[in-house]
């Protein structure tokens, strides 16, 4: 598969080289999807009139949709919009733009110094100035992070919010950001030595109304366990995807708190952070709200340190659903000027149901076809796997070319890529149920 050269003019030779507008990739996707829909409605109807003997036709309909024909046509979409996509050249790779870095922290003695050391390295040759903003910690992260800023020659300015949440430490530093454009980062997340340069270079590079880019974030610590290995799969591989195919359609649903770059005149003009436990997912959609757009920088790329016991992951992913859901309450997909946003923002209204499914109807199934019951999960099952397979090697094509860009190498890493293929959803359905059920009964937020 040709892999688009980031940054670098295209060469028009061609028919294959022919402009295709944004408007015409995202029919064209949706015309593929709906044909894959069609054709996975049509072999599965015995599959269906065996279900709908044990379970009725209105139920086997809503398990079959749940399981196959909604992510087969999420899914046949994201494929051929990936296909389609060029990422636009950059209008400067050198600028010079001051920005300004904010960290929010709360105890993290023990890995900001390294944080601010990779912000020091930076080949940026603008200036850089850092805001840490210490929430409430009970350590000495103050001190650390002060000793490390004299330490390393930066222009470090370190504030203290006495209000927990990760939003007030973020507001807090908003009054005190004197450039055009800030950077968030967060206190466990290393930069590559060019991550500041390429999300700078996108914004600076972007139409005026990109208020953000979101910045790539990989994982650094794989190597702890099994379970950082099949994470490090979903951020190479399926979250890049997701925020490839966003960022295509003008509307990437998450400027995340981990890297981004804003322009400080939005974040003024939507009032800051949101008071939400997914509060960096609801400012993007306030940002989007507005007519703002949002885009997604592969080659700024970060790398953080993800969850290695169930139980912290299981957290994090349940925030993660939950601040879905708040965005879904607060800003309603109709709601979003941009066509192209109402639908990417339209796909998280059936990710509830999507998960519901597979965490009580697909799961179950699979435990049934083990003894040979083969209701649910049967021989039909396995006809998603080849469209998400061409997903994963269309992806791994792109995050190929990105690390040699990037003078990085890739881990081998098959053993995490075939459980991340096989079982990763059953950890990650059931968290995002239990993120849905915390949101619906309102139980506390945990930042951490």
């Amino acid at each position: 598969m040709p892999v688009p050269k980031i940054g670098v003019p295209e060469t028009k030779t061609g028919s294959e080289k022919r402009y295709i507008s944004v408007d015409k990739k995202f029919w064209i996707g949706h015309s593929f999807a709906l044909v894959w829909m069609i054709f996975s409605i049509i072999i599965s109807l015995p599959w269906l009139n065996d279900l709908s003997q044990i379970i009725s036709m209105p139920l086997a309909i809503l398990v079959i949709a749940g399981i196959g024909y909604i992510p087969g046509y999420i899914n046949a979409f994201i494929v051929v919009s990936l296909l389609l996509d060029r990422q636009p050249p950059y209008k400067t790779l050198s600028p010079n733009e001051p920005v300004t870095i904010v960290i929010a922290c709360m105890n993290e003695e023990k890995v900001i110094a390294n944080t601010l050391c990779y912000v020091k390295n930076q080949d940026y040759i603008g200036e850089i100035q850092v805001i840490v903003v210490d929430n409430a910690s009970s350590d000495k992260t103050s001190i650390v992070d002060q000793r490390a800023g004299e330490r390393l020659g930066l222009d470090l300015k370190v504030l203290y919010e006495e209000n927990p949440g990760k939003y007030n430490a973020l507001n807090k530093a908003l009054g005190y950001i004197k450039t055009d454009y800030a950077i968030t980062l967060d206190a466990d997340t290393l930069l590559h030595r060019s991550a500041v340069r390429y999300i700078v270079s996108r914004i600076k590079s972007a139409p005026e109304n990109v208020c953000a880019v979101a910045g790539a974030v990989l994982v650094r610590n794989s190597r702890q366990n099994l379970l950082a290995r099949l994470q490090e799969w979903d951020y190479f591989l399926g979250i890049a995807s997701i925020k490839r195919m966003q960022g295509l359609y003008q509307g990437t649903l998450v400027a995340q708190g981990a890297f981004s770059i804003y322009k400080v005149d939005a974040l003024k003009l939507v009032d800051g952070w949101p008071n939400a436990i997914g509060e960096d997912i609801v400012l993007t959609w306030n940002f989007l709200k507005n007519g703002l757009k949002v885009y997604f920088e592969p080659l700024a790329v970060a790398f953080t340190e993800v969850p290695i016991t169930l139980r912290h992951l299981a957290r994090q992913r349940s925030r993660w659903a939950r601040g879905m859901i708040e965005a879904l309450k607060i800003v309603k997909p109709w709601q979003h000027p941009i066509k192209y946003v109402r639908y990417l923002t339209g796909i998280n209204l059936v990710m509830p149901f999507l998960d519901i499914v597979f965490t009580f109807c697909w799961m179950p199934g699979l435990i049934l076809a083990l003894f040979g019951i083969f209701w649910i999960v049967g021989p039909m099952t396995l006809f998603v796997l080849p469209l998400a397979l061409v997903l994963n090697y269309i992806l791994y094509n792109y995050q190929r070319y990105v690390f040699r860009k990037l003078e990085l190498r890739i881990r081998k890493n098959f053993l995490g890529f075939i459980l991340y293929v096989l079982i990763y959803q059953m950890l990650m359905s059931p968290m995002s149920v239990w993120g849905y059920i915390q949101e619906l009964f309102l139980l506390k937020r945990v930042w951490k």
